[in-house]
């Protein structure tokens, strides 16, 4: 028993040796991964550190880092010492198939698969890169891309009787979606498409670069599309709400001149499309790159490699959950019920109860993480 006793001693010894040998042999480096997720179920991207009644994606991330052996376990508590930063804040329910995170991380040998065998089937890391010292996520992100993957049926003019199954959407219409999508591109004043920013507030000014609905396709009986638009940067409910109006518009609740008006100083009622179906899908760095990305120390931040990983994820997680809980909670059916109680010509009081109203909804949108969009 004394030798038993002696012997699992040693062998603690020698793990603990182990550790601190694989630690001095993997320096801290800065470095970022390429992250797709499944929002559902979670209380958004970001973590809420001593809250344990939402769980979010970072909760999980993080216990992975820290079981796999990538950072200390102290560290853990405040990633502010391991330089962590997300891209793009996701918020509730709001999936991720191009989220990049940056952090210091000691180089463990396969650290792809480590991390991953911590993590639950629907988080993946999908690709690492090392980057400069100063490298800061969400500071170096010039753009981001996101798409909303909704029913085609959302399209259908409110005249019409409608059986959501049947429904395919034709070439007119899909045309019409599509001019109504591009009077988004360029700098607008977006004030109207999120809350609690004014008409003169300067960070109401968003830039967009493009914005458009590809060829619908059917899953599960039911004709779907994807709208695919990228920006600088997008205010919190701004996609879902720019989305929304459109559809407002093609189902003729409203007048295609709403677009127009709503850039101006006056209050505009704007219906904020379902949260399922928003997916962040890519983020760019374009002036990281052409400084860096061929200096010969660093790669550029493009992922053409991984991209069958990431189609694939999409395909395997990310379609199905949102097609599955169109079906059985029909977020969207719902939504559309709504736009008959919107007033596209509401005055200032009529906005402010609207307003008030929206405050109190917990549904919140993926928004790009700047302090200014933050709930």
């Amino acid at each position: 028993e004394e030798n038993g006793h002696e012997n699992k001693r040693l062998k603690r010894d020698v793990d603990e040796e182990d550790v601190e040998d694989q630690n001095k042999k993997s320096p801290k480096r800065k470095i970022v991964l390429l992250m797709a997720y499944s929002g559902k179920g979670y209380h958004g991207m970001q973590r809420n550190v001593g809250s344990s009644q939402f769980k979010t994606i970072e909760d999980d991330l993080v216990s992975a880092l820290v079981q796999s052996g990538c950072i200390p376990e102290n560290h853990g508590e405040d990633m502010k010492k391991m330089s962590f930063q997300r891209c793009a804040r996701t918020d509730k329910g709001v999936s991720a198939a191009g989220q990049i995170v940056s952090l210091k991380v000691r180089l463990i040998d396969d650290i792809l698969e480590k991390i991953n065998n911590h993590l639950p089937s629907h988080i993946r890391i999908l690709g690492l890169k090392r980057v400069t010292g100063g490298f800061n996520s969400k500071n170096k992100c010039d753009a981001r891309t996101y798409s909303y993957m909704l029913p085609t049926f959302a399209f259908a003019h409110k005249d019409h009787d409608v059986q959501e199954e049947v429904y395919r959407l034709d070439k007119e219409t899909l045309e019409k979606v599509n001019k109504l999508l591009a009077c988004y591109k360029g700098t607008h004043n977006f004030h109207n498409f999120t809350s609690q920013k004014g008409p003169r507030d300067p960070s109401a000014k968003r830039y967009i670069m493009e914005m458009y609905c590809g060829e619908p396709f059917v899953r599960e009986n039911i004709e779907f599309a994807v709208i695919k638009v990228k920006g600088q940067s997008f205010m919190m409910h701004q996609i879902r709400k720019m989305i929304g109006l459109v559809i407002a518009i093609v189902k003729g609740y409203a007048a295609e001149s709403i677009i127009e008006r709503s850039w101006g100083e006056e209050k505009v009622d704007v219906p904020k499309a379902p949260g399922l179906g928003l997916v962040l899908e890519r983020v760019h760095f374009e002036k990281y790159n052409r400084r860096f990305g061929n200096d010969g120390l660093h790669e550029p931040l493009e992922w053409t490699e991984e991209e069958e990983k990431i189609a694939v994820f999409k395909e395997q997680y990310i379609y199905p959950t949102i097609i599955n809980t169109e079906r059985e909670e029909k977020s969207m059916v719902n939504w559309l019920n709504t736009l008959s109680i919107h007033d596209f010509n509401s005055s200032v009081v009529g906005m402010q109860a609207n307003n008030k109203n929206s405050k109190n909804s917990s549904d919140l949108e993926g928004s790009d993480g700047c302090d200014d969009d933050s709930d």
